[in-house]
C-alpha cells in the first residue's frame, strides 16, 4: 500500500463503504483512517514517534457515505439544556477503582454541573465504562462517557456502547485515544481497530449522542475546521474543543468551522488549575495550549486557589459569548491535593459561572 493512502481492503458490517476496518494510513501508530489525531506536536511530529504525522501534508480524508443521522438528545440532558442556555460539562476525576471516591466527587459536582465527563487514561486503568457509568448514575450524576479505541477492539466497543445506551447516559465522547509511549506500561498492547470518527458512527447507530474532540491549535491547523464537518457527517452531535491559547482563537476556529459547513454546537475547554502540578499536567499534553501569562500569574499569586478559580471563571465567560459555543468543559485536575479537593475547586468554578 503506498504511503499516505488510506487502507481500502475490506468493509466490516456497518462500516461506511471504502473504509477499511483494520489497516489505517501506513505509518500511523494508531492505524487511523480519519486522521490526524489531536496529539500532533507543534513541530508536526507524530504524538509518539519521531517522524512527521503522516496526515499533516496530505488531503483530509472525507467521510465517504451519506451523513449519519444524529439521534435526538436525551430529555433533560446536557444537549437538551443547551437549547435554553449555557451548559457546563465537568471532567470527573476520581481515584481509580474506588467507588467511594466516585460517590464523593459526584455528590460535590452533580448539583452544579449539567453533565459529568468520564475520561480515559493511557497510564491508569479504571472501572469498565458501563460499570463506571452505573456508579455515577446511581450517585445522581448526568453522564458523558469517553470511549477510546486504544485498549478495546471493535467487538468490545460495540458491547460498551450497547451497555451505555441501556443505562441511559447522556452521550459518549468518541476518541481514538492517546497512544502509549514506549515507557508507559511496557508490554501492554494497543488495539486501534477503529479511530474516533468511525467510533462516532457506531455510537450514533446505537442511538447515543456522540461527542467528538478537536484540537484547534494542533497541526495541521488549516485542516481542522473541515475535519469537524467530516465528524459531523459521521454522526457527531457536539464538538468538545481541546484547550486553546485564548478565547479569540476559539472564536476564529468556530467561525472557520461554520464557514466549512459545520452546524453542530461546540463546548470550549476551560483550564482549571490552582497549583504547579495541575497547571503543568495540562501544559504537557501535545496539541493543547494554555495562556502562559495567565498560568504564571495564577501560580505567583498569594492565593493560587482563588486566583485559579477566578481565571477559570473569566475564561469561561469569555468563551460563552462566542457564537456557536453553547457551553464549557471544565477540564484538568484542578488541584494537586487530591480528587476531593479538585472536585470542590471545579464546583466553585461551575457555581460562579452560573451566578
Amino acid at each position: 500500500m503506498p504511503s499516505g493512502t488510506p487502507g481500502l481492503i475490506r468493509r466490516a458490517a456497518g462500516q461506511p463503504s471504502g473504509v477499511d476496518d483494520a489497516a489505517g494510513r501506513l505509518g500511523c501508530p494508531k492505524r487511523m483512517v480519519f486522521g490526524p489525531c489531536g496529539g500532533v506536536r507543534d513541530d508536526r511530529r507524530c504524538e509518539v514517534a519521531e517522524h512527521p504525522c503522516v496526515f499533516v501534508d496530505a488531503p483530509l480524508v472525507p467521510w465517504p457515505d451519506l451523513p449519519q443521522p444524529v439521534p435526538p438528545p436525551r430529555p433533560g440532558g446536557l444537549l437538551d439544556r443547551a437549547g435554553t442556555g449555557p451548559v457546563v460539562l465537568v471532567d470527573l476525576t476520581v481515584a481509580p477503582f474506588d467507588r467511594g471516591s466516585v460517590r464523593r466527587v459526584v455528590d460535590v459536582l452533580a448539583p452544579v454541573a449539567d453533565g459529568l465527563l468520564i475520561g480515559e487514561h493511557a497510564n491508569r486503568p479504571d472501572l469498565p465504562p458501563a460499570l463506571f457509568a452505573a456508579e455515577v448514575l446511581a450517585a445522581g450524576g448526568r453522564l458523558w462517557t469517553t470511549l477510546a479505541c486504544r485498549d478495546r477492539n471493535r467487538v468490545v466497543l460495540e458491547q460498551e456502547l450497547a451497555g451505555l445506551a441501556a443505562l441511559g447516559v447522556d452521550g459518549v465522547l468518541c476518541v481514538t485515544g492517546d497512544a502509549r509511549g514506549v515507557s508507559v506500561r511496557p508490554g501492554v498492547t494497543q488495539v486501534f481497530d477503529l479511530d474516533g470518527t468511525r467510533l462516532t458512527a457506531l455510537a450514533a447507530r446505537t442511538g447515543l449522542s456522540a461527542a467528538v474532540p478537536e484540537s484547534p491549535e494542533a497541526p495541521p491547523v488549516e485542516l481542522r475546521p473541515a475535519r469537524v464537518v467530516q465528524k459531523q457527517r459521521a454522526g457527531a452531535a457536539v464538538c468538545v474543543l481541546n484547550h486553546v491559547g485564548t478565547p479569540a482563537r476559539v472564536a476564529r476556529f468556530v467561525a472557520a468551522s461554520r464557514a466549512a459547513g459545520a452546524t453542530l454546537p461546540f463546548l470550549a475547554a476551560v483550564a482549571v488549575y490552582t497549583d504547579e502540578r495541575s497547571a503543568r499536567v495540562l501544559q504537557n499534553f501535545p496539541g493543547l495550549h494554555l495562556d502562559g501569562d495567565v498560568v504564571e500569574k495564577v501560580l505567583a499569586s498569594a492565593d493560587p486557589r482563588e486566583a485559579g478559580i477566578a481565571a477559570a471563571v473569566e475564561e469561561a465567560r469569555a468563551l460563552l459569548v462566542i457564537p456557536g459555543v453553547v457551553g464549557v468543559n471544565l477540564s484538568g485536575l484542578a488541584s494537586a491535593k487530591g480528587e476531593d479537593e479538585g472536585a470542590r475547586v471545579k464546583a466553585e468554578v461551575a457555581a460562579r459561572i452560573a451566578a
